[in-house]
C-alpha cells in the first residue's frame, strides 16, 4: 500500500521551490503517493511569533545567496523576482481555487512556483502576470470566493494543529521533515531505517533549558 506524504508549502519560499523540484529524485523507487496543501507561511509566522528569514536583513542576504548556490548545485533553475518578499495571498488562493476536492495537483503547483522563481526581475504580484496565469490554469473558482479564502485559513490553521512551523514540511504518519534538506532524512525514513525506532525517546531525553522572551537577550 502506497505511504501518503503531504508537503506543506507556500510559493513565497524558495526553498520549498527547491524542494519541491527536488523532491522527485529523492523518492524515486519508493512507493509514495505526494499531496500538496499551500498554506500561507506568514500564518505559521505570526502563530509561532517569528519574523520570515527575508525580514532580517543578513539573513535574507544569505538567504539568497543559499538558495541561489543550491539551485546551482541542484541543476533547478532559479531566477528571483523583483522583489521578496512579496503577498504570496492571491497565487495561494488560485492554487485552491483550482481543485474540486481540496486536492491541488503537482502541475497546477509547478506552474506557479515558475511564475515566482522562473521569471527573473519579475513582479510575482504584477495583476498583467497573474491575469495570465489565471487564464492559463482556468480555475474552478474565483479567487475571491469566500470558500477559496476560507480554505486557505483552514488549511493553515490545520498545518499550525499538527505542529507544522516552516515550509516545506513533509508530514507523513505522525511525523514531520522540515527544510528542503531534510529530503535525505525522509527518504531514509520511508526506507525503513531503524534509527528511527529511538530518535526521539533520545531528543525527548534532553531538558529544557534557557527560555527567552521574544527580542529578549
Amino acid at each position: 500500500m502506497s505511504t501518503t506524504v503531504t508537503m506543506y508549502l507556500d510559493f513565497i519560499s524558495p526553498y520549498a521551490y527547491l524542494a519541491f523540484e527536488t523532491l522527485p529524485p529523492q523518492l524515486a523507487g519508493l512507493d509514495v503517493t505526494v499531496r500538496y496543501e499551500p498554506i500561507l507561511f506568514a500564518g505559521l509566522l505570526k502563530h509561532h511569533g517569528q519574523l520570515g528569514p527575508a525580514e532580517i536583513a543578513s539573513k535574507r542576504e544569505w538567504t539568497y545567496r543559499q538558495v541561489m548556490w543550491l539551485a546551482r548545485e541542484a541543476q533547478v533553475p532559479l531566477a528571483m523576482p523583483a522583489r521578496h518578499p512579496f503577498n504570496p495571498l492571491a497565487l495561494l488562493r488560485l492554487a485552491r481555487a483550482c481543485t474540486v476536492d481540496g486536492e491541488v495537483d503537482r502541475v497546477t503547483c509547478a506552474t506557479l512556483f515558475q511564475h515566482v522563481w522562473c521569471h527573473e526581475g519579475q513582479e510575482a504580484e504584477d495583476v498583467a502576470r497573474l491575469e495570465a496565469l489565471i487564464q492559463k490554469l482556468q480555475p474552478m473558482r474565483a479567487i475571491t470566493d469566500a470558500q477559496v479564502k476560507q480554505s486557505l485559513i483552514d488549511a493553515t490553521q490545520a498545518a499550525i494543529d499538527l505542529g507544522v512551523f516552516g515550509v516545506p514540511t513533509f508530514a507523513v504518519h505522525d511525523r514531520l521533515f522540515w527544510g528542503q534538506d531534510s529530503l535525505p532524512m525522509l527518504r531514509q525514513y520511508l526506507q525503513g531505517d531503524a534509527w528511527f525506532k529511538t530518535d526521539r525517546q533520545q531528543v525527548a531525553s534532553v531538558a529544557q533549558g534557557v527560555r527567552r522572551s521574544i527580542g529578549g537577550a
